[in-house]
Order: C-alpha cells, then sequence, then structure tokens
C-alpha cells in the first residue's frame, strides 16, 4: 500500500463509508474508503506542495475512490492551462462516478473560455457517460453568463445519450440556465426541443430552486409533458 493510501485509511469513517456508497451506486464497494471531503481538499492542498505531486498524478488508473477524488482537486488548483487540458484528457476516461465528475471544476478555465470551448465540444461527442457530463458541467459553469451564447444550450439539446447521469446533468443545466439566462432558455421548454424525461425533470429542479421567481415557477409547472 501507497503511503498515500495508508494515509487515507486513517481517516477512515466507516459511517461516512456507508453514507458515500448509497451515493454512488456505480462504484465497487471494496474501493471506497470513506474520507470525508473536508480532509480531502485539506490532503490535497498539502500534496500540491510537494514532491508526491507529480508522482501521483502520473499513476493512474488508482485504486480507490478517495484517490480519484484527489487526483481531480489536484488538477482543479493547476495554473498552467496546456497541462490543465492534457491532464484532464487523461483522467477523464477514468471517471467512473457522477461525485467526481462534479467535484472536478478547474477555476483556471474559467479565464480560458474561448481556448476550452472545442474541448467542450469534443468531449460532448464521447461515448464515456462522465466525459459527456462533465462537459455538460463545464457549459453550465463557466458559460450561461457573460460568456453565454444560445448556442450553448442548443449543444445540451443535441446531445443524444441515454445514460441516467448525463441526461441528470443536462436537465440541471438547463434549470440552472433558467434561473441566469430565462428569455433565451424557455423556448427549449415551450417548443418542446428535449426529450419527455430531460423536459419534465428540468420542469421540476427549476421549481425547487431558489433563483427562480415564483410565476415563472407557475409557468414552469403548465409546461409538464
Amino acid at each position: 500500500m501507497t503511503e498515500i493510501q495508508q494515509q487515507l485509511f486513517q481517516w477512515q469513517d466507516t459511517t461516512y463509508r456507508a453514507f458515500q456508497l448509497s451515493l454512488i451506486p456505480t462504484r465497487d464497494p471494496e474501493t471506497v474508503i470513506g474520507v470525508r471531503m473536508p480532509q480531502l481538499r485539506a490532503y490535497a492542498k498539502a500534496l500540491a506542495k510537494g514532491e508526491q505531486r507529480e508522482t501521483f498524478l502520473r499513476t493512474l488508473p488508482h485504486v480507490y475512490y478517495e484517490e480519484l477524488l484527489l487526483h481531480v482537486l489536484l488538477l482543479s488548483g493547476e495554473k498552467d492551462f496546456d497541462r490543465l487540458i492534457a491532464e484532464t484528457e487523461r483522467v477523464l476516461p477514468h471517471i467512473d462516478n457522477w461525485a467526481v465528475c462534479d467535484t472536478f471544476s478547474p477555476k483556471l478555465f474559467r479565464r480560458y473560455t474561448d481556448e476550452l470551448l472545442p474541448y467542450i465540444e469534443r468531449w460532448l461527442l464521447s461515448e464515456h457517460e462522465y466525459t459527456v457530463r462533465f462537459a455538460i458541467k463545464m457549459l453550465m459553469d463557466f458559460y450561461l453568463d457573460e460568456q453565454f451564447s444560445p448556442a450553448y444550450p442548443a449543444k445540451v439539446a443535441a446531445v443524444r445519450h441515454e445514460a441516467y447521469y448525463v441526461r441528470m446533468m443536462a436537465a440541471w443545466y438547463f434549470a440552472t440556465a433558467l434561473a441566469r439566462q430565462y428569455d433565451a432558455v424557455i423556448p427549449f421548454l415551450t417548443e418542446q426541443r428535449l426529450d419527455t424525461w430531460t423536459h419534465n425533470k428540468t420542469i421540476q429542479k427549476a421549481v425547487e430552486s431558489y433563483r427562480i421567481p415564483d410565476e415563472r415557477k407557475a409557468y414552469l409547472k403548465t409546461l409538464r409533458r
């Protein structure tokens, strides 16, 4: 067992492990240790300053879920765009659950939205469930404010991937977009441009959102299919 694995097991919380397993049913239970996220974030910061960082990032695939979380936490702090892109493309095929996928959100990408977009467009076409989910999440994280274009929700609507975690992310994307770009996004519902499941899940998540006014929620309810 590596030094990093030994440290993770020292922080093992079996009660939290049981909770984690209920949230990530796609993960082999034997590969989940049960370490709380604040400890992982603090450990990632410590590793980022040491010699172990590069060795650890070169080690793929990892054995444990928490190692994969550490990996994306370390990459989220990367300061070089080209290196970040290369490492992102290396790790994406190894992401096998929504929790790791959604934890991975490098702040550096906000400064390079033009350069990032071609990669997102390619990731949207991937057959790998969590690569597609990650691509949609990047559009949600970095392209719903000043970088927004109506072309971006159209790209999400065009995704044809039946995996549950892709469709759920698409619904989350459209619900968030309704809160931030309502006029541009509402036609995707009124014109029924989404499949029925994503359409209705978008409305459900939007109605649950505190960022959407009550009068708009009332109208969205009338659009259910």
